[in-house]
């Protein structure tokens, strides 16, 4: 059984600038047993019905602008796997969760930049997922929840997103307070993860220090992604920090690993 992560897709750059974070996500493709597939939900991929990917191969979508030339080079032709694709649509139904198919999207900057560091051959079948931030928490744990036998079979489910995602913040960065925030935010976050403690971390809005700053009340699609990876471990409820860092000092590059191996 292979565990579910939720990723910090971070700046686009990390695709293609030598970090210390792309340096992580390359070590932790090489570390993790390789996935038969991948099922990824992307803060990118906004919808208002969960969306489900059906597609023989994927075209690469560059969801973003006044970044350098080598960033629009960049390709990740990963191909899809109708089969799976099939038996998430199954699972979705049988858990009441309603869904639409889509058979033309290619994938986003959530989804490719990550798999690009840590999966660059682009040889492992992806299954794309939307995100629907007006879903309330434990709405996208059961969306995970409801994919977690895939897990049995070797298949990775990847929730892509930044859990502090605030550009207003940007203007205000220099502020010793702002970075006190973010880490406070954080903090709590992680604690009550490692506690699994849900009906804390459902109610984030009210009881976790200044959430309204670290996610917005108008953007939370970035943050979601962290119950769909969380609820694909609902089986075993173990929870590893695998990286955490600031990016410009206000964004947060956390990688959560929900499971263990086995």
């Amino acid at each position: 059984m292979i565990p579910s992560l939720f990723i910090a897709h971070g700046s686009p750059m990390v695709a293609v600038e030598d970090s210390s974070y792309a340096r992580f996500l390359v070590e932790l493709g090489k570390t993790l047993p390789r996935p038969k597939a991948i099922v990824l939900f992307s803060a990118h991929w906004e919808s208002t019905v969960q969306m489900v990917s059906d597609v023989s191969e994927y075209t690469t979508i560059y969801d973003f602008g006044g970044f350098p030339e080598a960033l629009y080079r960049m390709k990740y032709p990963a191909k899809g796997n109708k089969e799976l694709s099939r038996e998430i649509q199954q699972l979705l139904a049988q858990s009441g969760v309603p869904f639409a198919v889509d058979g033309r999207r290619g994938l986003d900057h959530g989804a490719w930049t990550i798999l690009s560091r840590m999966y660059p051959d682009a040889d492992i079948p992806v299954i794309a997922m939307s995100v629907n931030q007006d879903l309330t928490p434990d709405e996208q744990y059961r969306i995970g929840k409801a994919l977690s036998p895939l897990r049995m079979q070797d298949v990775l489910i990847i929730g892509s997103g930044v859990t502090v995602h605030n550009f207003q913040l940007f203007t205000v960065r220099d502020q010793p307070e702002v970075k006190t925030a973010v880490l406070a935010f954080e903090n709590w976050l992680e604690e009550h993860l490692h506690a699994w403690d849900t009906e804390a971390l459902f109610q984030y809005e009210q009881k976790a220090p200044y959430a309204q700053i670290a996610v917005q009340p108008n953007g939370k699609e970035h943050f979601m992604p962290l119950f769909h990876a969380m609820g694909g471990a609902d089986d075993s409820q173990t929870v590893s920090t695998l990286h955490r860092s600031l990016e410009f000092g206000i964004m947060t590059n956390s990688v959560y690993q929900f499971g263990s191996l086995k």
